[in-house]
């Protein structure tokens, strides 16, 4: 059973983020669970990495003095697996906003679905989505979206180390990427349908790994907190 030293001197915590809830959501729901158990005024806790609402899976949250490892644990590559939906686009490049355009899906074979991946491979350039929190001029990204405002968003450079086809049940595709720090999947998405000719967005995602970290050994919020007792 851990102590409230080992929350304070520090712990890494494997969470599963369960689907809808907010990476904030999950942290603050540990805060609450440690600091209740153990009587604390206050705990420093937080996580390596978002995770956006519509995506499942490994969240690392650090307690205590290990919060000074978040920004090592943030730039290890990470894993995904997910779905894409071809033939539509959404403003969002996932389901957060509705479809706003569809395209013909019938020149694509699983040949032309399988070849396409190549180009994505090594370190290629991404804009993020608008729909996303970094800021611009103070103001993040997904505000000026949702007033109708277009900014100008700059491209990175990112690295997808590995794009696998899992299954094709067409209009979905499967999917498992390895990448780097600062890779938007539903980016991936969306430069993967327009690669296609025939547009695409993200239906699911599902993060595996971080570094040596795995999602098979990550509990729920909800189990941790009965675990605390």
């Amino acid at each position: 059973m851990k102590t409230k030293e080992d929350f304070l001197n520090g712990q890494i915590l494997l969470i599963d983020k369960p689907l809808e809830w907010s990476s904030f959501q999950a942290v603050n729901a540990l805060k609450w669970a440690i600091r209740k158990k153990f009587d604390l005024k206050k705990i420093k806790i937080g996580h390596a990495g978002t995770l956006d609402p519509l995506a499942t899976g490994l969240l690392i949250i650090c307690t205590g003095k290990f919060t000074k490892k978040i920004p090592e644990l943030q730039g290890q590559v990470k894993e995904y697996t997910g779905t894409f939906t071809l033939g539509a686009t959404t403003p969002s490049y996932d389901l957060e906003t509705e479809v706003d355009q569809t395209y013909p899906t019938e020149h694509l074979t699983e040949e032309i679905i399988l070849q396409t991946t190549h180009k994505f491979l090594g370190e290629i350039k991404q804009i993020p989505p608008m729909f996303s929190a970094l800021k611009k001029d103070g103001k993040r990204l997904y505000e000026l979206a949702r007033e109708g405002k277009q900014v100008e968003v700059k491209s990175r450079i990112i690295e997808i180390l590995e794009f696998e086809i899992t299954k094709i049940q067409m209009p979905k595709v499967y999917f498992r990427v390895v990448c780097s720090k600062g890779t938007y999947i539903r980016s991936l998405a969306h430069d993967f349908g327009k690669a296609l000719g025939s547009g695409g967005h993200l239906s699911s995602l599902r993060r595996t790994k971080i570094g040596d970290f795995n999602v098979n050994n990550a509990t729920t919020p909800m189990v941790f907190k009965e675990t605390l007792g």
